[in-house]
């Protein structure tokens, strides 16, 4: 059996939305965020869910699960941080290179998915979208932490907004804005 070793401390395992219509979105996040579908619940379990992954190493990063009833869900659709209902605010979705996010945001951008916000961060650069049945979604890469690391609420305080369409909304700039504590 192989070692994996994780940092100490808790994280973020995985995560289950339920949504309105599973195939639609199990089409989005595999096609559009470019997550590998893994498995299914197999019939009789009780629900319809599917489970992706973005990795290799992972058993699954993100599962869908398919409501009973989608006529009577609430809607969600929130557009920005102050306008969402209470509960999950945003997903965000990391890339391990900027190359690889830069192909990714082109990707969702190629396929008709609007940034309702693409800015860079004091730690990530960002583009915010929602996803079928409206859940803000943030795909991002992490800066170098040098960058961040010497005052990470100073980065955490600060944010750049970019054009979020077109051409403009694909270019990222690697002169990053440093934080150092006074």
């Amino acid at each position: 059996m192989g070692s994996h070793q994780q940092p100490s401390g808790p994280f973020i395992n995985h995560l289950v939305l339920t949504v309105r219509d599973l195939q639609a979105s199990a089409d989005f996040y595999t096609d559009k965020v470019g997550f590998e579908k893994c498995g299914e619940l197999r019939p009789g379990m009780g629900t319809e869910m599917y489970f992706f992954r973005g990795h290799e190493s992972s058993h699954h990063d993100l599962a869908l699960v398919q409501v009973k009833d989608p006529a009577s869900a609430p809607p969600v659709a929130p557009s920005s941080f102050e306008h969402a209902p209470v509960g999950l605010n945003h997903i965000a979705i990391g890339y391990p290179s900027r190359e690889e996010w830069l192909e990714r945001i082109k990707i969702l951008q190629d396929k008709g998915v609007e940034f309702k916000v693409r800015g860079n961060h004091g730690m990530t650069h960002s583009a915010y979208f929602n996803d079928p049945d409206g859940n803000f979604i943030e795909v991002v890469y992490d800066v170098p932490a040098e960058v961040w690391q010497d005052d990470v609420e100073a980065a955490l305080n600060y944010f750049e907004v970019l054009p979020n369409s077109g051409e403009e909304s694909l270019q990222d700039s690697v002169e990053y804005q440093t934080f150092a504590r006074q």
